[in-house]
């Protein structure tokens, strides 16, 4: 990882997913979170005020030092034990079936290999549980996709590959998730090629 993506990606993405208008989506996101869970894109603990008490432990995956020291003071507030436990959620240092369910908060668009993440993530789940997550990605409208696609490349140059197009219960779908419930629906305010949301339950076979 080079300086800005140490120093300087960690703060941005700190104040863009922390606006207050994310807490609502944040707590219907966690609503449902049980016993073990990991967490990939943990960043700077932005869920953790959220968590709901069925939550046992959070194990945390995230790349960033300084979104893990960005976290501190949420980390110290926090009502369950939560531990730094993996850097790379393509390749998650977990055995198998050993959480009961996974979080995901605006993630998948930057994970290189989503499939791969995903994967991980079934292995590492009981069968049956569940992944929650909520993701920006492609619209629901073609002239919206028409400019996510002219717009990627600049966005993921900017943000750290993030990508403004990926297919977000297309990719759940395609590693094997099965969908039990998901909201699409453009968030507000915001420019729509940004703002296209899934949010919702997957379960792991």
């Amino acid at each position: 990882m080079g300086i800005y993506s140490e120093r300087v990606l960690p703060r941005i993405v700190d104040v863009a997913c922390g606006r207050a208008q994310h807490d609502g989506l944040r707590r219907r996101t966690v609503a449902g979170l049980r016993g073990r869970v990991v967490e990939i894109g943990f960043g700077s603990g932005r869920n953790v005020p959220f968590y709901p008490e069925a939550v046992e432990s959070v194990s945390a995956v995230e790349p960033a030092d300084l979104g893990w020291r960005l976290a501190k003071e949420r980390l110290a507030a926090a009502t369950v034990p939560v531990q730094r436990a993996g850097l790379d959620g393509q390749s998650l240092p977990f055995a198998d079936n050993s959480f009961d369910t996974a979080l995901s908060t605006w993630t998948m668009c930057t994970i290189p290999d989503v499939d791969a993440a995903l994967q991980e993530l079934r292995r590492v789940l009981v069968p049956g549980g569940t992944l929650h997550f909520v993701e920006h990605g492609l619209a629901p409208d073609a002239p919206v996709q028409t400019w996510q696609h002219r717009l990627d490349p600049v966005q993921r140059t900017l943000f750290g590959g993030c990508h403004l197009d990926r297919d977000i219960r297309g990719t759940l779908e395609r590693a094997g998730f099965e969908i039990q419930d998901i909201d699409c629906f453009y968030e507000q305010p915001g420019p729509k090629f940004l703002a296209a949301l899934s949010l919702g339950v997957a379960a792991s076979a």
